[in-house]
């Protein structure tokens, strides 16, 4: 398994973390392979790059940008050890600590998490998500390396993109991707489905022209080589 490269959701975006060893330019092309396979999920996306004690050049750190860039994705800061790296990032504008990064949910910033949270009940293991309690508008993009809880509506021209579930606790009317990585057991929920696109794993659907049905809350999921909806029963 190649863990050359690993990615992690955060409130900032997108964690891209790059091991201290390997050729830079071998790791770059394998960060840029990663996003052409999974194009859907990385559009739009801010990232973070972590690289350690790695000593990065101003024009090599320039061509990661552009190659991100390129993309549709945006680099926004590097974090590093080394003072080479740092002074590289400076230069190109980067921020080099997350600090730096503000992140406003209506309107505020997005306080700090605790150092030590409350340990987790073991009988009650959960599984890595973003929960957004707010409305989804027109040209917001929310990508999640697990699942995706939007607290509100999503509404047309809004994105998910989530390599787990999608539950919607409103009405969804954007475009969704629920299995981003190939999961086909993933599902997307909402109190009202009618999104633009609907696309699971490798399975693509759109709504129905018919939007004068009763909302009801309902279940997406692939059954028999194809997606289909049924009752969500809450």
């Amino acid at each position: 398994m190649d863990d050359s490269i690993t990615l992690k959701g955060i409130k900032q975006g997108l964690l891209v973390t790059i091991k201290p060893t390997g050729k830079w330019s071998d790791l770059t092309g394998r960060l840029a392979s990663i996003i052409d396979s999974q194009g859907d999920f990385f559009r739009g996306a801010q990232v973070t790059l972590a690289v350690g004690p790695r000593e990065i050049r101003r024009h090599e750190l320039a061509n990661m940008q552009t190659l991100l860039a390129k993309r549709d994705v945006t680099l926004v800061a590097v974090l590093a050890e080394s003072v080479t790296t740092q002074g590289a990032a400076r230069k190109l504008n980067l921020e080099t600590d997350l600090a730096g990064l503000d992140v406003e949910v209506k309107d505020r910033v997005v306080e700090t998490l605790p150092l030590h949270p409350p340990p987790i009940d073991p009988e009650e293991r959960g599984t890595d998500g973003v929960l957004i309690k707010r409305t989804l508008r027109n040209g917001r993009t929310v990508h999640s390396d697990g699942h995706a809880i939007v607290i509100g509506d999503v509404n047309a021209g809004a994105v998910i993109v989530a390599a787990g579930d999608v539950v919607v606790w409103g009405r969804l009317r954007g475009t969704v991707q629920a299995g981003a990585y190939g999961d086909e057991s993933a599902v997307v929920c909402a109190l009202y489905l009618a999104p633009t696109q609907l696309r699971i794993a490798n399975y693509i659907t759109i709504s129905p022209e018919d939007k004068r049905r009763r909302p009801r809350p309902e279940k997406a999921l692939v059954r028999n080589g194809r997606i289909e909806a049924e009752a969500w029963e809450i």
